[in-house]
């Protein structure tokens, strides 16, 4: 499988699957630098993850699998000759190793089980658990890409209802940098971008480790396409002065069946403003993101980070920017002794979601309803 399998897809390339070879773009160094680090191992997925190198639950997934993939090719010959069963065995142990990476990321787990119950089947038919696992987490790959120009069509066409030009504002990052290719939020941006029907896109700075203003902004830029950042507490004020902003569109890292989704901290804030001042407010995510099996947000267990990534400010010195010496520098803000409460994220209640878009189309609420019924949806 090759980088063809991609194109297409946008101009950025966040993940870079050359069997057995998987790069992943740096994204502790983006906007200033665009450095691909390999990936060889289970490990070497596992920290980047944990370290935000890769972020985004779709390419969290993405990279868990073929970081195993590339580990397994790398020493094909040993874990070939240790037998079916205790491959299997060692296969299913990185995975749960795997999981430990990042909790909240339900696509993770999806493609976590997902992947446990093609070596079972592979262990069962007497064919290679190897071989078996990396054709899965590459189709898994191809799969993701597929999807998100799905959400991209279906969520495009959604706001597009209003009439153009149209406006919109966004959290985070959800483009190429997120996922495998094209993004969820940012797809539909990029797919309104393409048919003409954007006028110019806000994104939030997305404290506090500034995800909109360092990858946001670098995947708009190279895009071509008109965009303004925003502070995260200047979006109330915005909505009000800018009546022509239709739509709030945010990603997931996960969605409960009732429709209540976990996404980075501050989108709850933001889905309340919609509501005051009568925008949509839409939510973009694969189906992989939607955990059937819990009822609602409140049992979503939200990952807390360490304190100073609120009291501390970190970034590249804006001398080393210029002259291309990127060095990394921190700036501490708050003084010392004061705590800090840093929740990765919150959960937006359905009630003031507009709509879920998935790459199998646009789940709405029934009429008076307060909640979604995504079981339902699905099985339509």
């Amino acid at each position: 499988m090759s980088l063809l399998l991609l194109e297409g897809a946008s101009k950025l390339q966040a993940i870079r699957w050359v069997r057995p070879r998987l790069d992943i773009l740096d994204q502790l160094l983006l906007p200033h630098a665009s450095t691909y680090i390999g990936i060889r191992t289970s490990a070497d997925g596992h920290r980047a993850i944990a370290t935000m190198q890769t972020r985004g639950a779709p390419a969290i997934a993405i990279v868990a699998a073929l970081s195993l993939a590339a580990e397994l090719l790398g020493s094909y010959e040993k874990v070939s000759a240790m037998g079916a069963e205790a491959a299997a065995a060692l296969i299913e142990q990185r995975l749960d190793y795997l999981g430990t990476s990042r909790p909240t990321a339900v696509n993770l787990f999806d493609a976590i089980t997902k992947l446990k119950a093609v070596v079972s089947r592979a262990l069962a038919s007497g064919h290679s658990v190897v071989d078996a696992y990396v054709d899965a987490a590459e189709a898994m790959l191809a799969a993701d890409v597929a999807d998100n120009q799905n959400i991209g069509r279906f969520g495009a066409e959604f706001i597009e209802r209003h009439g153009g030009p149209l406006k919109v504002l966004t959290h985070c990052n959800t483009g190429a940098l997120a996922t495998a290719g094209h993004g969820t939020a940012l797809g539909i941006i990029r797919s309104l971008h393409g048919s003409g029907e954007l006028e110019h896109v806000f994104f939030t700075e997305t404290r506090p480790y500034n995800q909109g203003a360092r990858l946001t902004s670098y995947e708009l830029l190279v895009e071509g396409i008109p965009a303004t950042m925003v502070c995260d507490s200047a979006v109330s004020a915005l909505l009000r002065s800018d009546p022509s902003i239709r739509a709030i569109v945010v990603g997931a890292d996960r969605v409960a069946r009732n429709g209540d989704t976990a996404n980075k901290i501050g989108t709850y804030q933001l889905a309340i403003a919609a509501r005051f001042h009568g925008r949509d407010f839409i939510v973009a995510a694969p189906t992989t993101s939607i955990d059937l099996e819990m009822e609602s947000g409140e049992d979503i267990v939200i990952e807390e980070r360490g304190m100073d990534e609120v009291l501390v400010t970190e970034g590249f010195a804006a001398d080393s920017v210029v002259d291309g010496e990127l060095k990394r520098a921190a700036v501490r803000v708050a003084p010392v002794g004061v705590r800090a409460w840093n929740p990765s994220f919150d959960v937006t209640p359905a009630g003031l979601i507009t709509a879920v878009v998935t790459e199998k189309g646009v789940f709405v609420k029934s009429e008076g309803a307060g909640e979604f019924n995504l079981l339902e949806s699905l099985n339509k």
